[in-house]
């Protein structure tokens, strides 16, 4: 029943795991992509959806 699912987001440059979000897959196909703070690059960077 539940159209939620959770995701995590990796940083475009250093390929690091930071971020987890959640996304409904029925309203959503695309991936998710958002500009975040990166710990590693120590900058903001793109984060992209990744399983």
């Amino acid at each position: 029943m539940a159209n939620r699912s959770i995701v995590s987001l990796e940083c475009s440059v250093c390929k690091e795991r930071n971020y987890s979000t959640t996304k409904n897959k029925r309203t959503t196909q695309e991936k998710l992509a958002f500009s975040k703070y990166c710990k590693r690059c120590r900058k903001h960077t793109e984060h992209k959806e990744s399983k």
